[in-house]
């Protein structure tokens, strides 16, 4: 090997030798622990820094997370404070009823009301035929004299045996169902008064017989005997075909605006009577 491969072969050594060192001086550089061994705060987590050892910091006073204003109380809830200090429910919805607003609300209605109320909303529906909790008739006259607001709270919240649908149901279609309840009870109480001038109703049973259904289609709808509910004779008030009530209504519960009288013997004894006869 001649004096000049010799150098040459040095100076690709050399080179070779400062490109490696350099590889491994980036290497040491990112294998700090600055990034491992940062000052953060992991959930759930205690910590030394802050004075009740918490690492969740409490939300700071008169803050709104975003997207959770929810400034319209009623559109939220359902109730308004009364001037009693009780919330009250009330007859009207936070927004224009439109025929899309009661066609969403057709369709929501049917998703998640239907296996307990039925379509037509008189509580004979697919489970409840198969022996689950009877479900609240709709139709008859003590949750038809209920507010609109009722049905949303109800919803929101749940009552008796029926669960809260606040997570699966947003609450503009939460009002939404409530206006297709109302709607469908008047379906089922309307009679040919409700009927504008120059429109011609068809009876139940020629539409019936005209889509080839059975003419049980048209007759008041009867509680199946499998199931654990015992039927009640028809109402003829509650309509047709939903007018086979599934179960007594329930009583309509009202909260007094009013203070008991002092000094009233006799209602202090029916009160303590009452109160004694509820458990309360």
């Amino acid at each position: 090997m001649t004096m000049r491969s010799m150098q040459r072969t040095l100076r690709v050594r050399r080179r070779i030798g400062l490109g490696a060192a350099a590889v491994l001086a980036l290497l040491a550089v990112g294998c700090r622990q600055d990034m491992h061994n940062q000052p953060k705060f992991v959930p759930q987590r205690g910590t030394t820094f802050f004075a009740d050892h918490r690492s969740v910091r409490p939300q700071v006073a008169g803050t709104v997370a975003r997207g959770q204003l929810d400034e319209d109380t009623y559109f939220y809830t359902g109730t308004v404070m009364g001037a009693n200090g009780y919330r009250e429910e009330r007859d009207a919805l936070p927004f224009p009823v439109t025929m899309t607003v009661l066609r969403r609300g057709e369709e929501r209605f049917n998703i998640y009301c239907t296996p307990c109320h039925s379509r037509v909303g008189n509580g004979v529906g697919a489970i409840v035929q198969r022996g689950y909790t009877p479900a609240a008739n709709l139709n008859d006259d003590v949750h038809r004299a209920q507010p609109l607001s009722h049905y949303f709270y109800v919803m929101t919240h749940g009552y008796g045996a029926m669960p809260d649908y606040s997570a699966q149901i947003a609450p503009v279609d939460r009002w939404a169902i409530a206006a297709y309840i109302r709607a469908l009870q008047l379906s089922q109480l309307a009679s040919m008064a409700d009927v504008p001038a120059g429109t011609t109703v068809q009876p139940l049973k020629s539409v019936a017989e005209a889509k080839g259904l059975p003419a049980s289609f048209a007759e008041p709808w009867k509680m199946p005997m499998a199931t654990a509910v015992h039927a009640m004779p028809p109402i003829q008030s509650e309509g047709t075909p939903a007018m086979a009530s599934g179960y007594p209504a329930p009583p309509k519960i009202t909260v007094p605006h009013e203070a008991m009288p002092k000094g009233n013997a006799a209602t202090t004894k029916s009160t303590a009577a009452a109160s004694a006869g509820t458990g309360k």
